[in-house]
């Protein structure tokens, strides 16, 4: 590593000197005639040239000459300004860079990791996958979507693999890849309606909008699964865009009919089709309503703890705590979770998507 920053500063040296170098030759070389006049003889040429091939008239000829001569005379007769180099004097500026280089390299020295080893991207793969199998909670998305992306490498015909990879690139944020990933998904298994959702969903976060490619992704979706809830919903959502309000809204209130009463997702719902509807949005649910969700989640909970082999249920649970802001239990809840799903990254991934969700207002 020292090698490196030693070569570094070298060919930085060896670059100032060269500018300082053109610099000096470019101040000590005599100044060039003043091209003024020179150029506003050509004008008055290419004026008469224009005259003579008839593209302008014999008074708009005198007119531009008279300009282009006056401007001649004037340029003639203003003393021209002398170039100097000015400033301080060039020992002074040589002295200045070697401090500024020589300080660089001292705060680097003092502050930096000269010693430091290189961090190859090999190893830094292998780290990751140990804190995968001790904390997963400590990767980042971005690190997450690094691994899989090694197993897809491994596991080129998994449409899984392919689908947790992209919903690792959505959670990183980088839209692009997870829209590749979920392309190659379906294209590995057309058959899976979930995937062409997620891929619908990618292109979503991508574009900001249900844009045509989008849409035609939920509707292959709908056309596997007719029960699909982010299908049906994203679907509504482009209709109410295109300006088929009452058509959107018809579908989002059927939605809205068939979600279970536990869904969290029922309050945003409700919330969108008041805003569409061009009313207040609905209030928070009352203690009623509230008391039956809570009753309801506490259910769910029990049942898991008498049968926890149920990854989609701690998913609700998870989230289910996240929209009712009972962040100690989502925390409890999706401790427990990770423990049982160390080895399953596609698990993880939707618990961390689920402890995400915002909570109901």
């Amino acid at each position: 590593m020292i090698a490196f920053w030693v070569v570094a500063a070298v060919l930085s040296a060896a670059a100032a000197g060269l500018i300082l170098l053109r610099a000096a030759k470019a101040a000590s070389t005599p100044e060039a005639a003043d091209p003024t006049p020179i150029l506003y003889r050509r004008q008055l040429a290419e004026i008469d040239d224009l005259a003579d091939r008839g593209l302008i008239g014999e008074s708009e000829r005198k007119i531009a000459h008279a300009e282009a001569a006056r401007r001649l005379l004037s340029a003639t007769e203003r003393p021209g300004a002398e170039w100097s180099s000015g400033g301080a004097p060039r020992p002074v500026l040589i002295a200045a860079v070697v401090l500024t280089f020589a300080l660089a390299l001292g705060l680097y020295l003092g502050l930096g990791a000269p010693g430091m080893p290189d961090q190859p991207f090999a190893k830094r793969l292998e780290d990751w996958r140990g804190v995968v199998a001790t904390d997963p909670s400590r990767l980042r998305a971005a690190e997450g979507a690094a691994l899989m992306q090694q197993v897809a490498k491994e596991r080129p015909n998994d449409p899984e693999v392919h689908r947790v990879l992209g919903m690792m690139h959505g959670a990183a944020e980088n839209y692009a890849e997870a829209v590749r990933a979920m392309r190659k998904a379906v294209e590995l298994a057309p058959e899976r309606a979930d995937l062409w959702t997620t891929l619908g969903e990618a292109l979503y976060a991508r574009d900001g909008k249900v844009s045509p490619e989008a849409e035609a992704a939920f509707r292959e979706s709908l056309g596997r699964d007719p029960s699909g809830v982010a299908a049906s919903y994203y679907l509504a959502e482009a209709m109410v865009a295109r300006g088929d309000r009452e058509a959107g809204l018809a579908q989002w209130r059927a939605l809205l009919a068939r979600m279970p009463a536990e869904d969290p997702r029922r309050e945003i719902l409700a919330q969108q089709i008041a805003q569409a509807e061009g009313r207040p949005a609905a209030p928070a649910v009352d203690n009623t309503q509230m008391t039956a969700i809570q009753g309801m989640v506490a259910r769910l909970a029990e049942r898991l703890e008498a049968n926890p082999d149920d990854p989609e249920g701690w998913v609700r649970l998870v989230r289910a705590y996240a929209v009712l802001g009972d962040v100690k239990k989502r925390d409890t809840a999706l401790q427990s979770a990770r423990a049982r799903y160390a080895s399953r990254p596609d698990i993880l991934e939707q618990l961390a998507q689920a402890a995400a969700a915002e909570p109901m207002r």
